[in-house]
């Protein structure tokens, strides 16, 4: 797994706000810094748009690279550790524009001096 890479998650079902189910979510985590770890960061994908009203989102296109059958929004503000055994198949990969879409919300979300 590499940042940027596109798998399925599986999220553990709740009674909040927080994406449960089975979705994509972009690697925000390179395995060479944390393949030991029990866990990956990640940033799990809607394919509600109008969830790009909140801030803290990008929109991730639906293309041959991405793996997605639909546009989707990453929800920067949902960042989670989950186990790697939540961790299913490889869709795919998202773009240059993509990746530093989701840094800039990162940035925004964590604050500029973090």
């Amino acid at each position: 797994m590499s940042i940027g890479d596109i798998h399925w998650i599986e999220l553990p079902e709740n009674d909040s706000k927080e994406q449960r189910g089975r979705r994509p979510a972009v690697i925000l985590q390179e395995d060479g810094y944390g393949a030991s770890l029990p866990t990956v960061i990640v940033v799990p994908l809607s394919s509600t748009r109008a969830a790009l009203r909140f801030p803290g989102t990008a929109l991730i296109r639906a293309t041959d690279s991405s793996g997605l059958r639909n546009d989707s929004v990453a929800l920067v503000f949902q960042l989670r550790a989950i186990d790697r055994s939540r961790i299913a198949g490889y869709l795919g990969i998202i773009s240059a524009e993509e990746r530093i879409a989701i840094q800039d919300e990162l940035r925004k979300l964590l604050g500029r001096d973090f």
